[in-house]
């Protein structure tokens, strides 16, 4: 098995692949991303032909309120004729319902008919071509870019910061300008049209005369009824803040503004670093220069350039991160200010969203910490970073891993020790006796910006703060009332039980990110194993001659810190899910009376609304969703396996 498990571990482990040269590992990365393209547009395509083929775009967008989105048809050889006429009505297919949102956002951006999926399908499938093609050519010995070409990390960074993000988001503002808010606004533009429909009426007159205003004058009414002129102004980039009434969701004249002003400053951003021409950054110089005062923290950030720039694993890490915390801000942006219209009307999508953003967000996390591991390991040269920052993060590591520990146990004990007490004074028939902490400063920043329930009486929720006065006439019409409104997402009402939760998460947060720095920190050695970079990432133990090494390898940290990444992730998505089933069925106090105890939570929100899981195994409840039911099952197999193996495997 050993030759199996070997082929499998270490199949992406390109760099240990037997002749692997450097620039040679480059050029198979680079030509592997124009694979990964590929797959992800080939994906995406198949998401629009499958709904023009199957689905009832063209009905749903007659009414998204009532009509429910449909993904695909079922075809399984398990629904016979007997199948079909119990699980359906006159006769028609079983279907899936789409809980993706897809829908959603296809008539945000402009989408009306199955002929313009189609169409959207196709141009997804020509690009897939294309970056298929493109992945090849740079394998050819003609067309492989050489590692100069890929270290060259100053005309790397400027063409991605204003061509990939720059001339996108222009491209994008144009988009939602000239095809998006006309759709809104009950103008059709395809691409018979386009070059002929100016989306403004004062055409470019205002541009180059400098009257930029007159772009933003004439903004959609609160009485527009999205999808028709009715009610539908002029404007095509403005900064009116809160949401459209009807669709609760942002401006699309608002966005097209946001998106405008982002391109211009990524575009002079790409301007900003030193390539063929002396004018502009050096990234070396400023890292180089970068000194703490007084010298009492070492030499700074000299070495980092050519740190970075020669380790791949330091660069994903990096990169892992970023996207990382991008992805789990998006699943909070995406119900808390909702970008695409009638969404936050489909409660359903809205959970499935938050809970798939946030699970790909622990999972680019978790990863950025491996990758930093195998940095320290494989790629960190103690002689080039001599006394830099992370030369100092290295000596400092019992320090950092303490003060992290110790804040991890500050938490666990206090969060953990409230939720006992009141589950124990509520076991006795005393809830009086709670311990409930008011989250003061949350609530007076949500005061500050209107909301008027804790009646802080300040900044935006007084009536007589010039911030108000100041508001109502000038900017953020009806912010207010959306803000204060019980129906939406914006600044929910909190309490106590709120303010435990969020210990509780940061008690999963501390203790997984304990775990990764731990383990990357002493990826290189311990006191126990001061050779143990000679290891490699990955080892199962050094034999009996040196008891105690078994799972102690960066790669052992990784493994359970993932099982802290889920558990927590696990209460992330439970709060939300909880905190909003009751706002959303009109019975906030349920949450609020019972979170603040563990019976409440395990009797008022899992076993209340465990019914449709249990129904999923027997054959009176099952249906097409029967299937999430024996993935929980299988789920729970994975990770019994899972914890079996690492129990056992101990050399």
């Amino acid at each position: 098995t050993r030759r199996i498990w070997y082929g499998i571990a270490t199949a992406h482990d390109l760099e240990a692949h037997d002749g692997m040269t450097e620039e040679n590992l480059y050029q198979k990365i680079f030509a592997s991303h124009f694979g990964h393209l590929a797959v992800i547009f080939l994906w995406t395509a198949g998401n629009l032909f499958h709904v023009a083929w199957q689905g009832n775009f063209e009905k749903w967008v007659t009414n998204p309120l009532k009509v429910k989105p449909i993904a695909h048809a079922i075809w399984d050889p398990h629904f016979g004729e007997s199948a079909i006429k119990a699980f359906s009505k006159g006769n028609t297919y079983p279907v899936n319902i789409a809980f993706s949102g897809v829908y959603q956002w296809w008539y945000t951006i402009g989408f009306r008919t199955n002929q313009e999926l189609y169409t959207g399908a196709i141009g997804l499938l020509l690009l897939s071509s294309v970056l298929l093609f493109a992945g090849w050519v740079h394998l050819q010995p003609k067309f492989r870019p050489s590692l100069s070409w890929f270290k060259n990390n100053e005309s790397r960074l400027n063409h991605h910061l204003s061509g990939l993000l720059g001339v996108s988001s222009l491209a994008w503002t144009g988009h939602t300008v000239h095809v998006a808010i006309p759709e809104s606004r009950g103008q059709h533009v395809g691409w018979d049209n386009f070059l002929t429909t100016p989306p403004h009426p004062a055409g470019l007159a205002p541009f180059f005369s400098g009257n930029w205003t007159v772009y933003a004058e004439n903004p959609d009414s609160a009485g527009h009824v999205y999808g028709t002129s009715q009610g539908a102004g002029t404007a095509i980039l403005t900064f009116l803040g809160g949401f459209h009434p009807q669709t609760q969701s942002l401006w699309l004249s608002d966005m097209a503004h946001h998106h405008l002003a982002i391109a211009v400053v990524f575009i002079v951003a790409g301007h900003m670093y030193r390539t063929n021409f002396g004018i502009g950054h050096s990234m070396k110089e400023i890292l180089d220069a970068h000194r703490p005062p007084g010298g009492r923290l070492g030499a700074g950030h000299v070495g980092l350039f050519e740190t970075i720039t020669n380790s791949l694993h330091m660069q994903l890490g990096l990169a892992l991160a970023c996207l990382g915390v991008a992805t789990s801000l998006t699943a909070q942006h995406m119900y808390a200010i909702t970008p695409y219209a009638f969404l936050s009307k489909d409660f359903t999508t809205e959970a499935a969203l938050y809970t798939h953003h946030q699970y790909i967000a622990g999972f680019l996390m978790v990863g950025a910490f491996a990758h930093g591991a195998i940095f320290f390991v494989r790629d960190y040269d103690p002689e080039l970073n001599k006394n830099n920052v992370l030369a100092r993060m290295l000596e400092h590591k019992e320090a950092i891993i303490s003060h992290l520990s110790w804040a991890s146990l500050f938490l666990g004990f206090h969060t953990l020790g409230l939720y006992i007490h009141n589950d124990t004074v509520v076991a006795f028939g005393q809830p009086e006796k709670q311990i409930l902490f008011e989250p003061l400063f949350a609530e007076f920043i949500q005061a500050a910006s209107g909301k008027a329930v804790y009646e802080f009486n300040t900044l935006l929720s007084s009536s007589t703060s010039p911030a108000t006065v100041a508001g109502s006439q000038l900017w953020l019409p009806g912010w207010l009332d959306a803000i204060n409104d019980s129906k939406n997402d914006l600044f929910l009402k909190i309490g106590p039980g709120d303010f435990l939760v969020h210990h509780a998460i940061a008690l999963g947060l501390h203790v997984t990110t304990l775990i990764l720095v731990k383990g990357a920190l002493d990826a290189r050695g311990s006191k126990l194993m001061p050779d143990k970079k000679d290891f490699g990432y990955s080892f199962p133990c050094d034999g009996p001659g040196r008891g105690g090494t078994c799972d102690i390898s960066a790669w052992d940290a990784f493994y359970l810190a993932m099982f802290w990444m889920l558990n927590t992730i696990g209460w992330v998505t439970f709060y939300w899910h909880w905190k909003h089933m009751a706002i959303w069925g009109g019975n906030p106090g349920q949450f609020d009376e019972s979170s603040n105890y563990i019976m409440g939570w395990l009797r008022d929100y899992l076993w209340l609304n465990s019914s449709p899981l249990i129904n999923g195994y027997n054959p009176f409840g099952m249906n097409n969703l029967s299937v999430w039911a024996w993935m929980f099952l299988f789920g729970h197999l994975i990770w019994a396996t899972g914890f079996m193996f690492l129990i056992s495997w101990r050399g």
